[in-house]
């Protein structure tokens, strides 16, 4: 039997979520229509998050930080995204952006960099490129070796909070012949020369949250900036995403939760023949689904992180099965909360259009839900799924 919380929080965890829900109601929700809408960055969460340290919460108390376990990640990512979902992934990319460095990293890469995040500095992932999505391991980008050093040239694209994190976990070819063992990790750093950025892209949703394309032009680095070994750095990378794919999962069920919680509330005022539109049964169903399914997002989500930290041997599928899930299910409820507004929902004077909008991209990003279906049959026809 495992002594990780799968049904009950913990005290601890309980005032984890308490303390950023409050957080989130005093700095985030508050501006998220209007970061929404001028397509800013959410400034004033960033500045919140990390005077409370929840800016980054799994960098280990050894480098700074709060050290927060993977299911303290998965509350603080899920309580921010049920305020605003651009504003979550400023937690959610800092551990994805950090993941390799702690995964294959040399302890003093770890020391220097977990050390500057945990003191607010942002750190993004470069592996998309434009011909290098869902089939990640075609790159494109190149590291080649310059003396004690390396040499990177390419473009990356897709990157979430690009321009604004100060450090960047970079996948580079470094022996084409070899295709996905031929990828190695480095980290760079917006200050290197010959680092630029595209203009922001013109999103459906998660508008607040900067997305730009990456370009190296030469960009010369230090020898010591590579992720642990040569020729490792899609293992790494792929090691990330088990773990990362879970922080997804935490942003749809806290979107989910904030587009259910404000159906409820606006069915119980809203006045049609007479009564409340949530004493009719046909509205009572539908609410009752979308509880029901949010819930369940929310138990496969907190089983998974429980998997994260252990590094269970099924991670992989838990994973995939939670974004999967929980991704199609936010769009599912966000959607339909829209519908209980009717055509209040379909405007900007109401929040649920635009956790609608959010809650698209958890289905598309760290993997769509279609590549997450494929991860999850090649574990089940391998045999690995934990034993019930």
């Amino acid at each position: 039997m495992s002594d990780y919380p799968m049904y009950a929080l913990s005290e601890e965890h309980q005032a984890i979520r308490e303390a950023v829900r409050a957080i989130c109601d005093a700095k985030v929700a508050p501006f998220a229509a209007e970061v929404d809408e001028q397509a800013r960055y959410p400034r004033e969460a960033a500045e919140a998050l990390r005077a409370a340290d929840f800016h980054a919460p799994h960098v280990p108390e050894a480098y700074g930080g709060a050290g927060a376990d993977a299911l303290a990640t998965v509350l603080v990512i899920e309580e921010v995204a049920r305020a605003d979902v651009a504003a979550s992934l400023i937690p959610a990319v800092n551990k994805l952006g950090s993941l390799p460095v702690m995964i294959g990293g040399s302890e003093e890469l770890k020391a220097k960099y977990l050390r500057r995040l945990a003191a607010g500095e942002g750190f993004s992932y470069c592996l998309s490129e434009p011909d290098a999505g869902s089939d990640a391991a075609n790159q494109k980008t190149r590291a080649v070796r310059d003396g004690d050093g390396w040499v990177l040239n390419g473009t990356k694209r897709w990157i979430t909070n690009a321009g604004e994190s100060e450090f960047y976990t970079v996948l580079a070819m470094t022996d084409p012949d070899k295709r996905s063992k031929g990828i190695s990790a480095f980290v760079v750093e917006k200050s290197d020369e010959g680092v630029s950025f595209g203009a922001p892209e013109k999103k459906l949703g998660i508008k607040g949250s900067p997305t730009r394309e990456v370009y190296f032009d030469n960009v010369r680095i230090p020898g010591d900036r590579i992720i642990g070994e040569e020729g490792k750095g899609f293992e790494y990378a792929m090691k990330t995403l088990d773990h990362t794919r879970i922080t997804i999962a935490a942003q749809a069920v806290g979107v989910a939760q904030g587009a259910l919680d404000y159906a409820l509330g606006y069915a119980k005022e809203r006045q049609q023949f007479g009564k409340a539109i949530a004493d009719f049964q046909g509205l009572q169903f539908l609410l009752a689904d979308m509880g029901m399914k949010v819930e369940a997002a929310r138990q496969l989500t907190y089983a998974a992180a429980g998997r994260s930290e252990r590094g269970d041997s099924d991670l992989t599928f838990f994973g995939a099965a939670a974004k999967c899930f929980a991704s199609d299910v936010a769009m599912e409820v966000a959607t339909n909360a829209v519908q209980v507004l009717g055509g209040y929902g379909f405007t900007r004077d109401y929040p649920v259009e635009r956790m609608m909008r959010d809650a698209k991209i958890t289905q598309i990003y760290e993997g769509t839900n279609q590549v997450q279906r494929i991860v999850m049959a090649r574990q089940l026809l391998a045999g690995v799924q934990s034993e019930l």
